[in-house]
């Protein structure tokens, strides 16, 4: 049976290539992952490690305490201990100018045990001198032989600030401090003067001392509850409690993705060996003849399964192997080299689980078509040879009712989810409830589509037949067999509503979040002075509103002025607004008034009907203010500034996010001659970099000034959306991609199925051309109604999802983001008629009386 089934699988090697690759590309899916796991973990070790330099040993205090002097002689005296560090350190100031930054400083040590690298000069060697990483040096303008400033404290803990000079510039090679920028090294005697209490001590053994013998004398010479523990298991610890675990989720949540592309990997095998049994119709009932029993030809077609698994998936090794490396030089050349090893680590899990999983798969979907292999009659080899034919049936009662049952269940709790998430609050209660009910009615969706996808697929098809009789004949095929065609349709299905899913999420998400900030901020940028006088803000210098309003990407600027006013309201003890003269003993009502020309204005806001009741002699008040004070549309009110008072007549506008009263300039001068003009307001041409060139615009005028606004968190949640999609799609085009090769490969065995109807329509009349279009029709058919399926039910899912989760963030805006809806349409089309071509060239290549002539 071996033998035979190992030729068998030589006579069908082109068949089985696609479902081989199909299977290639979900086993170095799962490869990849697993040695992504390996990687992260084994770089977050090494960063964390690093710190420590060539140490072999960590001495760590107990939780909340720290190492006593006394305890810090007895680690330096053990026998064994060539040095030890002790680990510390401070955060300190550093100033140039205008310019003051933060940084993380450490103290020097013997340069074993020193996890940075001197670059250039030398290393500080006492008080008033500093070595500074490079970037830090770059930014504050100095170098080796320079000063900077840098906080000295006193004896009683005041901190002013003096000249330090700049000794050397020290390197991060293994990337230790790589998450604070890099670290700054100063006199070790200086630092324990500022520094926090010793708790970790990283030590050195002397050469040929043993690990073990010096670790257990620390442990007998300190007291209990000390820890020794090498870097690595250090390192092991400290990621455990940096993570909380989140590595593990990080890994599942990848798997799954590795889960989908194999689930459409096992669709498109098992249409593969059900066309191979069929086409084998002849030899099984032979062997049938001969005296071959049932249990011997189902156990072929599994063998033939199970070989072609172990060999599919033990390239998906080496491929996902040969990525890993290529992904790693690739990153190796980047900034985050440092934390980076030079070469992957192949691990038995790496080889062994998609070794078996993906052989697992290929077994798994051959079954049915085993069973079907088991059900050929022996009489079937005295038939003449019509062509291979496969079942045709649509699925039983028991399929369909169960699949209704998931559909109709899963709804139901996906609306509950999306219930819980906008009525109860709950989102999280809501996103379990939503998420199971999604995947419920998704596999009632997949496991039904053999009884409505044909149909849908005719429907689509009738439209397509109206272009002429090639169209009609590639409708009418893809009905020929429902199960092939809906389990080839179904397997793009998968990934395209994935796909769609993801990217509505996405596109809701950011609509949603836009009406947020749109609402908390009205204007794009807000600048603001950061200087303060006893008066209050400064004014913002002309130097800053000049850079902002060269700035690329800015649209329009306008800079209000304000006041404070008090109006002719008061309060009494109640708390009640009292209009008129102000009664004995209650305090009158105060607000700041905002002077802005209108036209300016409007330029800025995201909502420009705001201010269109804003005129001379009219004062715009906020809704929420206007509620509190008891004003109306139509009311005359007096504000009374340091230089003079107006009567103005209210106008409610929804204004209170910019100022609770807003004026015209003229006006404003009326009530004070020298307004405070510290803010400034920006409109963007919303391409995301002109964020940062306002930012850079603010920040090389040396003036200190606030920068914030829609347009900033803007830009961080879309930097956030499209970094998380852009994974996300990029995960599940694995899928969609397997998916298109069981579109050619299905589209490759009707050709066999029907070369001698092909032969037939080639007899009379029909051209090569009109053969290949009629494939390329079919192929199209298939792929684009998965694809606007799955784009159908991605939406719908994408919403329900959205409407769960951001529900605790405000009003949800559903958005269909259609760019990306057409690109997934476009891309299926086209991969459809590509997936054509190779099927439609070998059913146009025989004559039509070759394909005719019988066996």
């Amino acid at each position: 049976m071996l033998r035979l089934t190992l030729a068998q699988m030589r006579r069908s090697i082109g068949r089985l290539t696609a479902a081989g690759i199909a299977i290639v590309i979900g086993t170095a899916f799962v490869a990849a992952t697993l040695l992504a796991g390996g990687l992260i973990t084994r770089s977050t070790y090494d960063s964390i490690a690093a710190q420590y330099a060539s140490a072999d040993l960590v001495v760590e205090a107990p939780p909340g305490a720290s190492l006593t002097k006394a305890q810090l002689d007895s680690i330096r005296t053990t026998a064994g201990v060539a040095a030890a560090a002790d680990q510390f350190e401070a955060a300190e100031w550093f100033e140039q100018g205008n310019r003051t930054i933060y940084q993380r400083t450490i103290g020097t040590t013997d340069p074993r045990l020193m996890p940075l690298t001197l670059a250039e000069g030398a290393w500080p060697s006492g008080p008033g001198e500093v070595a500074l990483p490079p970037d830090l040096a770059r930014r504050l303008n100095t170098s080796v032989g320079g000063t900077v400033g840098m906080s000295e404290y006193d004896e009683d803990g005041e901190a002013t600030t003096g000249q330090v000079m700049v000794t050397g510039l020290v390197e991060d090679p293994k990337g230790a401090f790589g998450a604070q920028g890099g670290a700054a090294v100063i006199d070790s005697a200086t630092l324990h003067a500022r520094a926090a209490p010793v708790t970790q001590v990283a030590v050195l053994l002397a050469d040929g001392a043993s690990l073990a013998q010096v670790r257990d004398a620390l442990d007998q010479a300190l007291p209990s509850g000390v820890g020794v523990v090498t870097p690595h298991e250090h390192a092991a610890a400290t990621a455990r409690a940096m993570t909380g675990g989140q590595d593990v989720i990080f890994l599942v949540f990848v798997l799954t993705f590795a889960a989908i592309a194999l689930l459409v990997a096992g669709l498109v095998i098992t249409n593969t060996f059900q066309v191979l049994v069929a086409q084998r119709t002849r030899t099984l009932a032979m062997l049938r003849a001969v005296g071959a029993g049932k249990r011997q030809v189902g156990a072929g077609v599994l063998l033939e399964a199970a070989l072609l698994g172990v060999v599919a998936s033990a390239t998906g090794v080496a491929v996902g192997c040969g990525l890993g490396q290529a992904a790693l030089l690739v990153a190796g050349a980047g900034d985050g080299a440092a934390t980076l090893p030079s070469a992957i680590t192949v691990t038995w899990q790496v080889v062994v689980i998609p070794l078996l999983v993906g052989t697992a798969v290929t077994v798994l979907a051959a079954l049915v078509p085993a069973r079907a292999a088991t059900r050929v009659a022996p009489l079937a080899a005295l038939r003449p040879d019509t062509g291979p034919s496969v079942e045709k049936g649509s699925g039983g009662r028991v399929r369909l009712v169960l699949s209704l049952l998931a559909i109709v269940g899963g709804l139901g709790l996906l609306g509950g989810g999306v219930a819980l998430g906008l009525l109860a609050d709950q989102p999280d209660y809501g996103l379990v409830l939503g998420i199971a009910g999604g995947a419920t009615s998704f596999v009632g969706v997949a496991v039904s589509a053999v009884f409505w996808l044909p149909r849908v697929a005719s429907a689509a098809g009738r439209l397509v037949g109206l272009t002429g009789p090639t169209a009609r004949l590639a409708a009418a095929n893809t009905l020929r067999n429902p199960r092939r065609t809906a389990t080839t349709s179904t397997a793009l299905l998968i990934g395209v509503t994935l796909v769609a899913m993801m990217s509505t999420g996405a596109a809701s998400a950011r609509a949603s979040l836009d009406a947020m900030l749109d609402g908390r901020f009205p204007v794009d940028v807000l600048i603001a002075s950061g200087t303060m006088d006893d008066d209050g803000p400064v004014s913002l210098p002309a130097s800053i509103v000049a850079a902002v309003e060269g700035s690329e990407g800015v649209t329009s600027v306008a800079q209000p002025a304000s006041a404070e006013v008090t109006i002719d309201r008061y309060f009494d003890a109640d708390g009640n607004v009292v209009t008129g003269h102000a009664p004995e003993g209650v305090r009158s009502l105060e607000a700041t008034v905002t002077g802005v020309d209108p036209a300016a204005a409007q330029r800025t806001l995201a909502d420009r009907s705001a201010l269109d009741a804003l005129t001379p002699g009219t004062v715009v008040v906020g809704t929420h203010t206007a509620d509190a004070w008891s004003l109306a549309d139509g009311d005359r009110i007096t504000l009374r500034g340091a230089d003079g008072s107006a009567e103005l007549t209210v106008a409610v506008a929804p204004v209170d996010q910019l100022a609770p009263l807003m004026v015209v300039p003229a006006d404003l001068s009326a009530i004070d001659t020298h307004p405070d003009t510290s803010t400034l307001w920006v409109s963007l041409s919303g391409d995301a970099a002109a964020v940062g060139n306002v930012q850079d615009a603010v920040a090389d005028t040396g003036e200190p000034a606030s920068v914030e606004g829609a347009a900033i968190d803007r830009a961080t949640f879309d930097q956030v959306i499209d970094t998380a999609l852009g994974i996300v799609v990029g995960l599940l085009a694995v899928a969609v991609v397997i998916a298109l090769i069981g579109v050619a490969n299905t589209l490759s065995l009707s050709v066999l199925e029907r070369r001698r109807e092909s032969a037939t329509l080639r007899a009379i009349g029909v051209t090569r051309g009109q053969l290949r279009w009629m494939l390329a029709v079919e192929g199209m058919l298939i792929a684009g109604v998965g694809a606007v399926l799955g784009i159908v039910l991605g939406l719908v899912y994408g919403w329900a999802g959205s409407l769960t989760v951001l529900s605790s963030i405000g009003p949800i805006e559903l958005s269909v983001p259609w760019r990306d809806v057409a690109l997934v349409a476009v891309i299926a089309l086209a991969a459809g008629l590509v997936a054509s071509v190779a099927p439609g060239r070998s059913a146009a290549r025989p004559s039509p009386v070759a394909a005719l002539a019988t066996e």
